[in-house]
């Protein structure tokens, strides 16, 4: 007996060992997104019954069986996670919110909070982490691809503006920009780019107001598209709004986060013009034995000189040495590339052989292409990023304060933004059932040398891509600018006139004629809480959006316009006065009640001042009003009071967790109209039903819902078309002067109003690993404000009345997935494409409404039974077969109309294919964006063809000979075509001088382009150290090192040397291009640590 049990014993001993061998104890920490320890997370081992919690820390301990355990982390609204152990002692991990589950919490139109599964209606969620991978100068630019039914459309320039559209345009002449919520609480994003520069004639464009919201304060953004979304906003929410919470402090005690970043920028060449290095400077042979010009100013020629060599026809031939031979000089006041061939064997008296102080002053050189084209003008771009988190709090309540700082170093010489955040935010329970709240954001903003825009002599590019001579060297021009900072141009009037003719010096356009502008901006809330009940609450909120802005814009004395001083004041004041009264309810097992009743009480007050100096400026750089020569001309003035008094009700009936209905309706009065017709309506019915509820659990269906809506919301009209006002022109000798503006305004017009008809199914399947949201919308926008034509007797040309129709239907879908998911990799993608279709209705009765008419011939307009967005001008004659019909001489027939429809800004769909990868602490994403169809008029190439700039004016024809050589010497080109039998074209015209290629000899329509796009959009990769790294670096929790890449590839395009995106501005005037900057490649990296 005795020898049995020393062998059981012996044998346990064994077993134990073994055991002991496989069993090991595995520690580690779990986070959140955001670094900040979450506790309470169930750790469980998959298989077995064995688990720990995490503690206040966010740190737990727990034996396994072995190094083939796997690790099961859950918690309640965040992503479940499988993480295999291997042979490792410690395992961190960062949880994600689980942002495709119907139980998530979604923040909706007045900062209510709503479970998913009960919203009836789209909107789509991006986390502040998803916006800032690759971060943008302007953050409205990181929602491009993500978000379905969002067309973000950019301007390249420093601080360019971002229009962001969602469901297509609604209004033919108002605002079609989305609305800005930022903590429940509107903020304004207008911007104020004048006239001229949103119709492509010049000026500046100052970015839109939305990019004063600091990225990393962002928590998240809720996109609600649709008018049931957003119908408790009423009279301002037709365009849908752009949900943006804030960072909030953590009750989880004290914690710093710090960014650091930097991106350097690498020209995208496909943007930008590629010149055709074979010929130089003129417009043609044009200059045979001219000696002179008669008393009319016609040119007087040698008749016994036309074989001799000494005349060159593609050049000035004046005297310039003093041998009584004529001598080759460069004709400086031509802005085109159809001049002589290139010869490294001629030599030439370029543009500096008549600079002074130039080292070639007298001097020829030889007849070639620039070394330093105008890409060598272009610098490298730089943008770094800093901030810092301090956030803390206990059971009573938490607090924030945050600060960051953005530099942005511009890709054009003298440039530079800068931006400046800071962040307050906080809660306390002041007692049981009181909680005061406060959220407080301010920003100041100051820029120099933004990018001039438009057909303009301060925007660089309208002079590089349309009137440029291949022949000058860039940094020769910088030369020369630099020696003595004076304005020596290429573009001379004459050898013997030295001042310029058509363009400045390009370093003296960026370095004299600048602007500068700066912003300071505050926007806050102060909100209390009083919980009267567990299921009722009073919310009473105080709110304030304020900024103050100055631009000032200089033309310096010596430049080819007149010197000017100009400077811009504005004040904007938004005060917003809400209360609120919010039920939730479980009146039963089966039935539960949400309910709002809330007041808004809106008040707004806008101040400007413009005023310029007049005649020029008395005394050089030095800029102020005082310094006009002539008399100033009086200062537009404008200012503006508004107050809209708005209540609104809003209920949610569910049954069975299943089916829901929501009503709400939302009655504003407005300030600005007669009392007679100052209040107005906006309902909104909708359900929703999760059929899901029906099937039961199962491994394949996890949730599923269709919803189904109706609404109407307002877009209200302008204070500027309501009432008369008077413009004040320059006296008449010592009487003052009145004038009234063309349009009559109408103090009758009501708000635009949108009536929205929208449906919906959501499928989640695979426990969430798969699923999509296909929505179908209908709206129609009535009551547009639009201006007809009245009896000039009236003394106006025109009056703004209620009538149109513009529809917009489309559909949107969103795809999600997780193809590949196990312990140690995952792969998600998220899928988003929407198709949307525009149609004027109605225009009372006029056939066309022009929004804007443009350099080039061309209009952008709504037309009846057209989308809104056409494009206008002259066109090509086609046959029946829709082939281009040629004449006798063998040109483009043009069309004698230049109303035709040549195009139409709307592209055909929109999406993005957006791909994350994750491998235990390393994480890859990318973003695809496109867009298919869309047309763009490119003036650039309309003038830039014409002058001989590209390589397409200058290759070879079918027969290899050289297209600008005679045509009876070979040369020319046959136009793709028709003659008037049908029979092909095969007579060879003359590209010897200017115009064949460009406008002279085509059409607008030759020069609108497809402007679709594929683009890599952005790409990252990001590592975290791993705790057990961390442990050994306190008080160090977390850092997570990024590599990071902006637009690094344009997959596809059709618009030739030039970024189908980049638009002059925000607005709704899109689908121009002039003098169109390039794209830059941006990359760097990121840094966050977490303490």
């Amino acid at each position: 007996m005795k020898r049995i049990l020393s062998g059981l014993l012996c044998v346990w001993m064994l077993i134990s060992l073994q055991v002991w061998a496989q069993e090991r104890q595995v520690t580690g920490k779990v986070t959140d997104s955001e670094g900040a320890s979450l506790p309470g997370v169930n750790v469980l081992v998959k298989g077995t019954t064995a688990g720990t919690v995490t503690d206040i820390e966010g740190r737990y301990t727990l034996s396994v069986p072995g190094p083939n355990a796997i690790l099961v982390f859950t918690f309640i609204g965040l992503e479940s996670q499988e993480v295999a152990v291997n042979d490792r002692t410690m395992v961190d991990v960062s949880m994600l919110a689980d942002v495709q589950q119907l139980t998530e919490v979604v923040v909706t139109a007045q900062g209510i909070e709503r479970t998913k599964n009960e919203l009836p209606y789209a909107a789509q969620k991006v986390t502040g982490d998803e916006l800032n991978k690759t971060r943008d100068a302007n953050f409205l630019n990181s929602l491009s691809g993500k978000v379905s039914g969002v067309q973000i459309q950019r301007n390249n320039g420093l601080g360019g503006s971002t229009n962001v559209v969602i469901r297509g345009f609604k209004s033919l002449t108002g605002n079609n920009q989305a609305l800005f919520v930022v903590d429940g609480v509107p903020i304004d994003n207008s911007n104020t780019n004048d006239a001229d520069q949103v119709t492509g004639r010049g000026g500046y464009d100052y970015g839109n107001y939305g990019a004063d919201i600091n990225p990393d304060d962002i928590e998240s953004i809720n996109v609600l598209k649709g008018a049931a979304a957003t119908a408790l906003y009423g009279s301002r929410a037709a365009n849908g709004v752009v949900m943006i919470t804030t960072k909030k402090g953590t009750r989880k005690g004290l914690g710093i986060t710090v960014n650091t970043g930097m991106n350097v920028g690498v020209l995208d060449k496909n943007t930008f013009p590629e010149y055709q290095n074979r010929y130089g400077a003129g417009y043609g042979a044009y200059y045979v034995d001219q000696i002179g010009t008669d008393a009319n100013g016609k040119p007087i020629y040698y008749e016994s000189q036309p074989e001799s060599d000494a005349f060159d026809p593609f050049f000035l031939n004046p005297d310039i040495d003093g041998d009584g031979q004529p001598d080759k000089v460069v004709p400086t006041s031509e802005d085109a590339s159809y001049g002589a061939p290139f010869d490294p064997n001629l030599m030439v008296y370029h543009w500096d052989a008549f600079d002074p102080e130039s080292p070639f002053f007298n001097q020829r050189k030889p007849w070639v292409a620039a070394k330093d084209g105008p890409e060598s003008f272009l610098e490298t771009p730089v943008s770094t990023s800093h901030s810092v988190l301090l956030d803390g709090g206990g059971d009573k309540g938490y607090f924030k304060i945050g600060y960051s700082r953005s530099e942005d170093k511009g890709f054009l010489p003298n440039s530079k933004l800068t931006k400046d955040f800071v962040n307050f935010g906080a809660s306390y329970d002041v007692v049981e059932k009181v909680k005061v709240s406060v959220g407080m954001n301010f920003t100041r903003q100051a820029g120099k040398g933004r990018y001039g825009s438009g057909y303009d002599d301060k925007n660089v590019m309208t002079n590089f891509r349309q009137w440029w001579q291949t022949n000058v060297d860039v940094q020769e021009q910088k030369d020369a600018y630099f020696r003595n900072r004076k304005n020596v141009t290429w573009n001379w009037a004459d050898p013997s006139d030295l001042v310029p003719i058509y363009w400045d010096n390009p370093y003296w356009t960026r370095h004299e004629n600048y602007e500068t502008d700066g912003r300071s901006r505050y926007f806050g809330n102060i909100r209390l809480d009083y919980k009267i009940a567990d299921w009722i609450n009073l919310m009473g909120r105080v709110s304030l959006d304020s900024y103050d802005e100055r631009q000032e814009e200089r033309v310096a004395v010596g430049s080819i316009g007149v010197s000017r001083y100009r400077r811009f004041n504005r004040s904007f004041r938004e005060y917003n006065y809400d209360l609120m009264l919010n039920i939730d309810r479980k009146l039963s097992d089966a039935f539960m009640l949400r309910a709002v009743l809330g007041t808004n009480i809106r008040r707004t007050t806008i101040e400007s001042v413009l005023a310029e100096t007049n005649g020029g400026l008395v005394v050089p750089r030095y800029y102020a009003l005082t310094n006009s020569k002539s008399a100033l001309t009086p200062p537009k003035e404008t200012f503006s009071d508004l107050q809209v008094n708005g209540i609104y009700a809003n209920a949610t009936i569910g049954l069975l967790n299943m089916l829901f209905v929501d009503l709400a309706l939302r009655r504003d009065q407005a300030s600005s109209l007669p009392e007679a017709h100052n209040v107005f309506y906006y309902p909104s019915a909708s359900a929703s039903f999760v059929f899901s509820e029906l099937i039961g659990d199962n491994d394949v269906l996890t949730g599923a819902k269709l919803r189904l809506n109706y609404a109407e919301v307002g877009n209200t009209a302008p204070t500027s078309s309501l009432l008369n006002y008077f413009d004040k022109p320059a006296p008449f000798g010592q009487e003052a002067l009145f004038s009234v503006t063309p349009t009559r305004n109408n103090p009758n017009l009501k708000p635009e109003r949108t009536k929205s008809y929208e449906a919906g199914l959501e499928m989640n399947f695979f426990d969430n690993r798969a699923g999509f949201d296909l929505t179908f919308y209908r709206q129609n926008t009535v009551d547009q404000i639009i201006p007809v034509s009245i009896s000039r007797a009236t003394g106006y040309n025109d009056k703004y009345i209620n009538a149109g129709n513009v529809q917009n239907q489309g559909i949107e879908l969103s795809v999600f997935g997780s193809p590949v998911k196990t312990p140690n990799f995952t792969w998600t993608v998220n899928v988003n494409w929407t198709r949307n279709r525009n149609l004027v209705k109605e225009l009372f009765d006029i056939e066309n409404l022009q929004l804007g008419s443009f350099q080039g011939g061309v209009s952008i307009n709504a037309a009846l039974k057209q989308p809104f967005g056409t494009i206008r001008g002259n066109d090509f004659v086609y046959d029946a077969q829709g082939r281009k019909l040629v004449d006798e001489d063998g040109y483009y027939q043009i069309s004698s109309t230049s109303n035709a429809i040549i195009g139409n800004v709307n592209p055909d769909w929109i999406g993005g294919i957006n791909n994350t990868f994750k491998f235990r602490n390393f994480s890859v994403g990318f973003l695809i964006d496109m867009k298919h169809g869309g047309d763009v008029f490119s003036l650039d190439m309309y003038y830039g063809l014409a002058t001989g700039l590209y390589p397409e004016t200058a290759g070879v024809n079918a027969q290899g000979n050289p297209v600008r050589s005679p045509v009876d010497e070979g040369g020319g080109v046959v136009l793709d075509g028709v003659k008037e039998d049908g029979t092909p074209n095969d007579i060879a015209v003359s590209a010897e001088d200017y115009g064949l290629f460009g406008y002279v000899y085509n059409p607008a329509k030759a020069f609108v382009y497809d402007a679709s796009f594929v683009k890599l959009r952005e790409a990252n990769i990001t590592f975290s150290l791993p705790a057990r790294i961390m442990e050994n670096i306190r008080p160090l929790t977390g850092i997570d090192i990024s590599l990071i890449g902006r637009n690094l590839w344009i997959i596809h395009k059709n618009l030739p040397y030039a970024d189908p995106e980049d638009n002059l501005s925000s607005g709704n005037i899109q689908g121009y291009q002039v003098g169109a900057y390039p794209l830059f490649r941006t990359m760097g990296f990121n840094i966050r640590a977490r303490f």
